[in-house]
């Protein structure tokens, strides 16, 4: 079986969906595991890599796996995609029975032919295991969006729970503001980063219109709640923990 077919794709997510929450009730961190795929299209085959990835479903579900979050890179980081698969934790996903059920899915002549597709569409791959909210939860809140806000942290030596902290401050801040706060998925393997954030927007007029709808009073006084010294401390306490940051905007892959 290909590595794309074994590490990157699960069954479609289909859970009845909580009662949504209000901006300062959801949950925005967790211990369910996912592993987060960065993908570049190979020159040229940027639609065929959509294609394939879409034609995978059918396989997840043979396989009795999840079909990833999946969002559009719009500007910022280098990836065209990235693929956020549900797990729960390496025990249950690992468990013989459905790792026989995968490999004979992907093992199929159809599942051999797609992997192979799938090799020749993508340049550049990334992955990276992480622990956040429950897929309940990830699904709330992708369900009702069109814009994310990715950001990926690593930290300088030392400095990795003092950033942790600032994340969990920050989103604080939004809370007393009354703002929907970022997921936040806390590093279990893979690449160096430390954490990575994701916030959910209706649309891009939205995102843009979030941080200009209050007074500068209002969000010093927010700031200082949250524990920071000012408003115009967030950023610069955030720059002082980190050896680099990526940032990025994405959309829903339509």
């Amino acid at each position: 079986m290909h590595r794309f077919a074994r590490t990157w794709f699960c069954s479609i997510v289909l859970f009845a969906l909580p009662v949504s929450a209000t901006p300062a009730e959801a949950q925005t961190e967790g211990e369910y595991l996912y592993n987060v795929t960065m993908l570049r299209a190979a020159p040229g085959h940027f639609t065929e890599l959509i294609q394939a990835l879409r034609e995978a479903e059918a396989i997840h579900r043979e396989a009795g796996d999840l079909v990833p979050f999946w969002v559009r890179h719009s500007q910022g980081d280098q990836w065209d995609f990235m693929l956020i698969r549900p797990m729960g934790s390496l025990r249950e996903y690992a468990d013989a029975s459905r790792l026989e059920r995968r490999e004979a899915a992907w093992g199929s002549p159809a599942g051999a032919a797609l992997s192979g597709r799938l090799e020749a569409f993508t340049a550049y791959e990334e992955e990276w295991f992480a622990r956040s909210v429950p897929v309940e939860e990830l699904g709330r809140r992708f369900e009702s969006s069109g814009l994310f806000h990715i950001e990926m942290f690593a930290g300088l030596p030392g400095k990795r729970g003092e950033l942790m902290e600032q994340r969990r401050m920050e989103n604080r801040y939004y809370r007393h503001l009354n703002r929907q706060e970022n997921v936040l998925f806390v590093r279990e393997a893979g690449p160096n980063w430390d954490a990575m954030t994701i916030g959910f927007y209706p649309s891009l007029q939205e995102y843009a219109a979030a941080g200009v709808r209050y007074t500068d009073a209002q969000q010093n006084d927010a700031a200082l709640a949250a524990g920071f010294e000012g408003v115009g401390d967030i950023s610069p306490y955030l720059r002082s923990l980190l050896s680099y940051h990526h940032d990025t905007l994405a959309v829903p892959v339509n």
